[in-house]
């Protein structure tokens, strides 16, 4: 069946939807929506995807990094993987690095989250708007509560991701066009930070690092594939790139699963050089950053620079309109930037090259002190599951895969300092090759009906009074 007729449908008739007043984002104002939501993609952006030897609707995927203010927009290639198109500087988020636990706590997500048509909002109060679709069945499992967090706008945030009016524009005109290709769903991966060792070294002491080397194993798992990672959720805990015979059951027992030798191996390596490196940057005594850093949410420079500079003022940018309402996370050194070691945007959005993070070579012992810096278990979560350690390690530069590569099975292991439970053994066929390394409403969504890819389990409902006719009745 051609979807494209059919999801430009629920695109184009979305305008008419009524509006339905949140806690989390809301404003006093109305605004029609004037078509902005069909505004096409510049010359440049064509120009840029076709450069990239990219389709105008091929898939997307997005990703956003709190500490760095950063949201990157990935987009398949005609080799059938997904390159960086752009990386756009996060004009304001809330709350402080960490998952968002409860309603009310101003925290913007982290987290796997799977927008499909009616999660985008052309009607927004902030301009257009991006539902992140929290909680997902991992949130709800570990009785996480809020909803209707988004990617928005108008550069104000409560729990929320703000862009510029100008970029979100061009994300959700990106998005829609993904949709009109046939993409029924994209991937959101939200993260504190870009998982990389040295990141990973300086927030050892923060308690919220079991929940962050859970989500950095589908950091991984992107990163040496290139492909959009299969999401489930099992014993509390995300699951990824599982083949099983089984059901994924959020709060439930696992079921056998496997994960695809090659993704398997080349997802080993890629941890266990990072393994080592944050090991030896500890052992050389990198800095450890303040577990909470005292203001509230985070700018990119490039707009906390301006903002500063000219307090009350709507400001122009490379990267879009900052209006005059919009204040700063705070002063010194704990303005959002957290102090960090990474490069962050340049002032205008750009394309830019991803690089994993090399690992230099490194005395075996040094395994040992990793697992003493991160031996714990994650709250609420049991022991969590890795790829069995293949016999030989696999080339570190190019794991070769082939479109049918046989799954390996996984052991579901626990950290470096205990030993490894049992393996449990399923077949199944692989999916995705392996390439070189390279949030306020009042009412929580009721738990979404079982999805087949994906998030399994985690698909969020419609709110009440939304668009049936799809696409974004809620004002937000």
């Amino acid at each position: 069946m051609n979807r494209r007729p059919f999801v430009r449908a629920l695109l184009a008739s979305a305008a008419i939807a009524t509006a339905v007043a949140l806690a989390g984002c809301d404003t006093d104002s109305t605004p029609s929506v004037g078509g902005r939501h069909m505004q096409p993609l510049s010359d440049r952006m064509l120009a840029d995807i076709e450069t990239r030897n990219m389709a105008k609707e091929s898939p997307i995927l997005v990703r956003i990094f709190k500490e760095e203010s950063e949201l990157e927009v990935w987009k398949e290639d005609k080799s059938g993987h997904f390159a960086l198109l752009r990386t756009y500087p996060i004009c304001r988020w809330s709350g402080d690095l960490g998952p968002k636990v409860k309603e009310g706590d101003r925290q913007a997500p982290e987290g796997f989250y799977t927008i499909t048509p009616n999660l985008m909002n052309p009607n927004s109060q902030y301009y257009l708007a991006i539902n992140t679709g929290f909680p997902n069945a991992y949130d709800r499992a570990n009785g996480r509560s809020g909803g209707f967090l988004m990617i928005h706008g108008d550069c104000s945030s409560r729990g929320c991701y703000a862009m510029t009016d100008e970029q979100i524009a061009e994300i959700y005109a990106l998005a829609r066009e993904s949709f009109f290709g046939g993409q029924k769903s994209f991937q959101i991966q939200a993260y504190p930070f870009k998982m990389t060792p040295v990141n990973m070294a300086r927030h050892r002491n923060s308690p919220h690092m079991p929940f962050w080397k859970m989500i950095k194993e589908g950091y991984d798992h992107f990163e040496v594939t290139r492909a959009e990672p299969k999401v489930d959720v099992c014993e509390k805990r995300y699951i990824f790139d599982a083949e099983s015979k089984g059901k994924f059951s959020p709060a439930e027992r696992c079921p056998a699963f496997k994960v695809p030798q090659e993704i398997a191996s080349a997802v080993h390596n890629k941890q266990r050089k990072d393994d080592l490196q944050i090991a030896e940057l500890v052992n050389r005594g990198t800095a450890t950053v303040p577990v909470t850093r005292g203001v509230d949410g985070g700018m990119n420079p490039t707009f906390l620079a301006a903002v500063r500079s000219h307090p009350g003022a709507t400001i122009r940018t490379a990267s879009g309109t900052i209006p005059s309402h919009v204040n700063p996370p705070g002063d010194g050194s704990s303005d959002g930037t957290t102090g960090s070691t990474m490069s962050l945007a340049s002032s205008e959005s750009r394309a830019a090259s991803v690089q994993v993070a090399s690992a230099s070579s490194s005395s075996p012992g040094l395994s040992g002190l990793f697992g003493s810096w991160f031996g714990s278990k994650p709250e609420n979560q049991k022991a969590e599951a890795r790829p069995a350690q293949p016999a030989a390690e696999a080339p570190a530069a190019k794991p070769k895969a082939t479109a049918a590569a046989k799954p390996t099975q996984v052991a579901k292991v626990k950290p470096e300092t205990t030993s490894a439970a049992d393996t449990k053994n399923a077949t199944g066929s692989s999916k995705a090759k392996a390439v070189p390394e390279r949030e306020e409403a009042n009412a929580e969504p009721k738990s979404g009906s079982g999805t087949s890819s994906l998030l399994n389990g985690a698909a969020p409902t419609v709110p009440a009074g939304g668009f049936e006719g799809r696409f974004g009745a809620w004002q937000h």
